[in-house]
């Protein structure tokens, strides 16, 4: 009997409240509601102008006129007298992340609207009076909020339904007559009516823009496609160039390592051929000589005199002078020479790789540069791009010397045994760096002086700067930028073209290059960071720090860090 009961209830209980139908009404589909019920959804679907089932979804163009069902009607009236009602759902109540309905008691069921005047959540059958009662019907529902407190004035405890235009917030009534008496104020439904206008044509314009940018995204994916297929192509081609370097350097690798097998071998065998016949000889001589100690022992004079002449003969010698053992470097030689190549390989590279690397850093994309990014201001700022630079030996002239892993370099006024370089200075004190440098970087110079102080050079150079000449000296040519700092004034030269600096003089520099940009900047370094000089210019290579040391004494120099 409970079963046929339950199944009473859920027959003729509406889906959307979940109790007994109330003036049931059934729409085309076939499918019945409370007449209260199915206004209230419809009502919430006006402004799309299409109306549709709670439970089938079938659309209804235009809304259904809605008559009782009576025979439905005088159903739920008859199953009503036994006393039976329809119980919710247990998915109708309220969980702990749901709003609640404020008037339900015991266990509550979800909110289904909010109401802005009342400030109170109801379900669907607390919210009935709000659809039959006239006055409730001019209500504002909203969907279900546990923020209805927020629509309180907290000084007047009354709903804010006012707009300030002046202070740019919403007020109750209350408030137009004290605060913001005198202020431009407004319905709050009228200034949402007006701001609604303007958030449409704001998303309009919003929606163009995005139609632009997914053009230009699209358009820009082609371009990372087109660059990733021709990166993939360099990438894969370099490699197998270089894998064929690779196996020229094996197969020499090889044949070096060959030669050198063979000629040990060859050695070897001599040596162990000669050391076996000596070891033979040694054998013979101690059997001879145990021979001639038991015929010594011989007390027979007779036997002694017949076996001597057989036992005292010996076999000939190896000639000894064969065996000159002198103090020779053997292989060393040729450990010499493989590391000679390996010198004049990494030369090579180091030059080729700087045709390599501009032809990678000339691939640009975009067709308009981008807008460059603001210089660095603190030293903090500025270490974010700080590079560590070494020194090359190669450049030094020979009257400079580099130690500390190539980062220091003093001035001696005496000759160093370097060896010859095409990349060495010869006329001027001066060095390069190894490292090449493009994109953003920073780097600081830093020396200290003797008595006789003279200047260093911080400068920038391309690598094709001449080697000798007066041309070759920083800042006197069209290829090299230079700050030469004394020790109570700096100028910038360029093109022979002297420029005096004015601010502070620092024993440390900081030279910031924004190559792409083509910046190029000096800065005091001390507590603070000292603009001295700045150069703004098209960079057409990858540049190399310098330094240019001169002092009339011997005292340490310069340090890159």
């Amino acid at each position: 009997m409970a079963e046929k009961d339950q199944l009473d209830q859920e027959t003729f209980s509406c889906v959307i409240c979940l109790f007994l139908l109330k003036d049931p009404v059934t729409t085309s589909c076939g499918h019945s509601y409370c007449m209260s019920c199915i206004k209230s959804h419809w009502d919430g679907e006006d402004q799309r102008r299409i109306y549709s089932c709670p439970q089938c979804r079938q659309a209804f163009t235009p809304r259904p006129v809605l008559k009782k069902n009576t025979m439905l009607a005088a159903l739920v009236e008859q199953l009503k007298k036994t006393g039976l009602q329809a119980a919710p759902a247990d998915h109708c109540y309220a969980g702990p992340e749901d709003v609640v309905c404020d008037v339900c008691t015991g266990r509550k069921l979800k909110a289904f609207k909010s109401c802005l005047q009342c400030l109170i959540s109801y379900c669907e059958n607390h919210l009935q009076p709000h659809f039959e009662l006239t006055k409730l019907k001019k209500h504002k529902l909203v969907e279900p909020s546990e923020k209805l407190q927020e629509n309180i004035c907290s000084r007047h405890y009354e709903v804010m339904e006012i707009f300030c235009r002046t202070d740019k917030k919403c007020i109750c009534y209350l408030c137009t007559m004290e605060d913001h008496k005198g202020h431009d104020t407004v319905p709050a439904a009228a200034e949402r009516t007006e701001r609604q206008r303007e958030l449409k044509v704001s998303r309009l314009n919003i929606q163009q823009r995005i139609q632009h940018r997914e053009k230009d995204v699209k358009l820009l994916q082609q371009e990372v496609e087109a660059v990733s297929r021709s990166a993939d192509k360099a990438v894969e081609d370099s490699e197998k160039i270089f894998t064929q370097l690779i196996r020229l350097l094996q197969k020499r690798s090889s044949d070096v390592k060959q030669q050198i097998r063979s000629q040990q071998e060859t050695e070897v065998s001599g040596v162990k051929e000669l050391q076996e016949k000596l070891q033979q000889e040694i054998t013979e001589l101690k059997r001879k000589d145990a021979e001639l100690k038991q015929l010594s022992h011989t007390e027979d004079h007779n036997q002694f005199l017949h076996n001597y002449p057989s036992v005292s003969q010996l076999s000939e010698p190896t000639d000894s002078s064969i065996i000159n053992i002198r103090p020779l470097r053997y292989f060393e030689d040729v450990t010499a020479a493989v590391s000679e190549l390996r010198d004049k390989l990494q030369d090579i590279l180091r030059d080729k790789w700087t045709n390599i690397s501009l032809a990678v850093t000339e691939v640009k994309v975009l067709l308009s540069e981008p807008e460059p990014e603001p210089e660095p201001k603190t030293r903090a700022e500025f270490l974010r791009y700080s590079r560590e630079i070494t020194l090359d030996p190669n450049t030094a002239n020979t009257q400079l010397v580099l130690s500390e892993g190539n980062r220091k370099v003093k001035c001696t006024r005496q000759q160093q045994s370097y060896s010859s370089h095409t990349d060495r200075f010869t006329d001027e004190c001066q060095v390069l760096s190894r490292e090449s440098l493009t994109g953003r970087c920073y780097w600081e110079v830093e020396w200290t002086a003797g008595w006789r102080w003279g200047g260093v050079d911080v400068a920038v150079t391309y690598k094709n700067i001449s080697r000798a000449g007066y041309e070759s000296l920083f800042g006197h040519n069209d290829k090299s930028w230079s700050l030469r700092c004394y020790n109570d004034r700096c100028e910038f030269w360029f093109k022979s073209i002297k420029t005096p600096v004015s601010g502070p003089v620092s024993s440390r520099v900081g030279v910031y290059l924004d190559h792409r940009a083509g910046i190029l900047s000096f800065y005091s370094v001390s507590e603070t960071m000292t603009l001295l000089h700045r150069v703004q210019t098209t960079f057409t290579q990858p540049l190399y720090a310098g330094l240019w040391v001169y002092v009339l004494s011997t005292a340490d120099c310069s340090e890159i860090s």
